[in-house]
C-alpha cells in the first residue's frame, strides 16, 4: 500500500494551528510556557500562530505554575481526538497501553496529526501505528520519543534519508548513564547512586525501566525502524546494568575501557537486522566515553554520510518541550512524513539472534576465600582453552569488599560460546557466585 501524507494539521496555512494536550506533566506544562514565551519567534519561523486550545489531565485543581484558564478542558483524554477546534493531538501521558493508546489511535482514524513523546507507544504498536496513519492520511510524529532534545529523529528520517545506513546507536538513556557517571567519578556503590537519581527526578521510584534497559530498547527500536525496518520488539535483546560494581568500572579503566549502557542496531546482509542493549566497555579515548551525565548520544554510519555523532540532554522540562515543538512546527508548515520516513507500509522483522554475535569479552570472576589468585587464573585458563577461548590480558585485584577478584579480557567469541562457559565457570569449586561478563564495543 502506498500513499502521500497531506497536511491534515489545518486547511489553511495562514490559520492559526491548535494544539489539544493530553498529560500536563513536566513536559507538557513545558509546551504551553515555550509556546507562550516565543509566541513570536514561531510564527516569524511557521507564518502562523500556534496555540493550545484544549488540555486533559488527570487533577483539574493541581496548581502548575501556568495559567490555564481560557483553555477548554476535557475529563476524558480520548475527547481531544475528536475535538473539532483540535487540530493536533499532542499525547504526553505516556503508556504503551490504555488511554494513551486509545487517543492516539482514534485520532490518527479521525484524521488528525498527532505529536507524541510516547516511546513504549511507538515501538509497542508499531505496525498498527504505522497503518492507521498511512490509512487515514494522519501524521504521526515523535521527536521527542527518542533522546529527549537530541534531534535523533530527524538526523535519521531526514538528515540522512538519502545513504542506507549500515549501523546506528548510543547512549539512549540518561539515567543510567548518570549512573555509571558518578559511580567512576566518586566510587560510591551502584545502590547508592540510584537513589540520588530517584532523589533528583532522573529515575522513578521503580527504575526497571531506565536501569533494566527497557527505556533504550523502545528508542532503538524506534531508530531502527526508521534506519532499516520495523522490528518486532519482543525480539530485541536486552540486558540491564544492576549488576555493574563500581569495581568494575575501575577495572575497565586500567584496561583502557569506560562502561557505557548503549544501545545498537547493524543492517546485514539479506535484509536482516541485528539489534541490542547492554553495558558494553568502549575505549576510553572514544567520542561515546565523553558523554557523561544524563546526556544522550547518537552515532549513525553510512558509506556515503560516514560516522556522524550528536549528543544533548536526554530528558527534562525544556529539551523535551523544545522537540515536541519541532514537530509541531513541522506541521505548522504543512509537512507531515510518513512515519517511517517511507511511503510504503513493511510488516516488522524479528532481530538476528544476538548468540551469534563475536566479540571480545570483560570477564569478573571471584575467587573463594582460600584460593590463590595465580593458581585458579591458570585453572580457568585451562577451562577457557578448552573451549577455545583466548584470554588476551589478566589480572587480579581485591575489591571493596575484600574478595579476591579476577580481570580477563577475551579474544573474539560468540555470545552464545561466553554464555555457554559462564555456567562452567560458576560450577568450578574455586569461584564464588557467577562471573560477569561484558561485551567490549571497539569504537573509533
Amino acid at each position: 500500500m502506498t500513499s502521500v501524507h497531506r497536511n491534515t494539521a489545518s486547511s489553511s496555512v495562514t490559520s492559526p494551528l491548535r494544539l489539544g494536550i493530553a498529560g500536563l506533566g513536566t513536559v507538557g506544562t513545558g509546551v504551553i510556557r515555550l509556546l507562550r514565551e516565543h509566541a513570536d519567534l514561531l510564527r516569524h519561523r511557521t507564518g502562523r500562530s500556534i496555540e493550545v486550545v484544549a488540555v486533559s489531565a488527570r487533577n483539574r485543581t493541581r496548581d502548575r505554575g501556568i495559567d490555564l484558564s481560557g483553555l477548554h478542558w476535557h475529563d476524558d483524554p480520548v475527547a481531544l481526538a475528536n475535538d473539532p477546534n483540535v487540530d493536533v493531538v499532542v499525547e504526553l501521558m505516556g503508556g504503551a497501553e490504555g488511554t494513551a493508546h486509545t487517543l492516539v489511535t482514534e485520532a490518527l482514524k479521525a484524521g488528525k496529526a498527532v505529536v507524541t513523546a510516547n516511546k513504549a507507544l511507538v515501538a509497542r504498536h508499531a505496525e498498527e501505528l504505522a497503518h492507521l496513519s498511512h490509512q487515514h492520511g494522519a501524521p504521526l510524529l515523535f521527536e521527542a520519543a527518542v533522546a529527549g532534545g537530541i534531534p535523533a529523529i530527524k538526523v535519521v528520517r531526514e538528515g540522512v534519508a538519502a545513504d542506507a545506513l549500515t549501523r546506528l546507536g548510543g547512549i539512549l538513556n540518561g539515567t543510567s548513564n548518570f549512573i555509571l557517571t558518578e559511580m567512576a567519578e566518586t566510587g560510591r556503590a551502584f545502590e547508592d547512586v540510584l537513589k540520588e537519581a530517584q532523589d533528583k527526578g532522573y529515575a522513578e521510584a521503580d527504575p526497571s525501566a531506565d536501569i533494566d534497559g527497557w527505556d533504550a530498547a523502545h528508542k532503538l527500536s524506534i531508530l531502527t525502524a526508521i534506519a532499516f525496518r520495523p522490528i518486532v520488539f519482543d525480539s530485541l535483546a536486552v540486558s540491564g546494568m544492576r549488576r555493574i560494581t563500581t569495581d568494575d568500572i575501575h577495572q575497565a579503566r586500567k584496561l583502557g575501557y569506560a562502561i557505557k549502557m548503549l544501545g545498537v542496531a547493524r543492517r546485514l546482509p539479506e535484509d536482516r537486522v541485528e539489534a541490542w542493549v547492554q553495558p558494553c566497555l568502549i575505549p576510553a579515548r572514544s567520542g561515546l566515553a565523553q558523554v557523561n551525565g544524563v546526556y544522550n548520544a547518537l552515532t549513525t554510519e553510512g558509506p556515503f554520510s560516514g560516522p556522524i555523532t550528536i549528543s544533548g540532554q536526554g530528558a527534562g522540562e525544556g529539551p523535551t518541550a523544545d522537540a515536541v515543538m519541532a514537530d509541531v512546527i513541522d506541521l505548522a508548515r504543512g509537512h507531515g512524513l510518513p512515519l517511517w520516513g517511507r511511503v510504503d507500509e513493511q510488516a516488522p522483522i524479528p532481530c538476528e539472534p544476538v548468540e551469534g554475535l563475536v566479540s571480545r569479552f570483560y570477564l569478573r570472576i571471584t575467587l573463594k576465600g582460600s584460593v590463590e589468585a595465580e593458581t585458579a587464573l591458570e585453572d580457568i585458563r585451562t577451562v577457557l582453552g578448552n573451549e577455545d577461548v583466548a584470554v588476551e590480558k589478566g589480572h587480579h585485584h581485591t575489591s571493596q569488599k575484600g574478595d579476591a577478584q579476577l580481570i580477563l579480557l577475551t579474544g573474539p567469541v560468540t555470545l552464545g560460546g561466553i554464555n555457554r562457559i559462564l555456567p562452567l565457570l560458576e560450577e568450578m569449586p574455586l569461584i564464588k557466585g557467577t562471573p560477569l561478563a561484558l561485551k567490549v564495543e571497539d569504537l573509533p
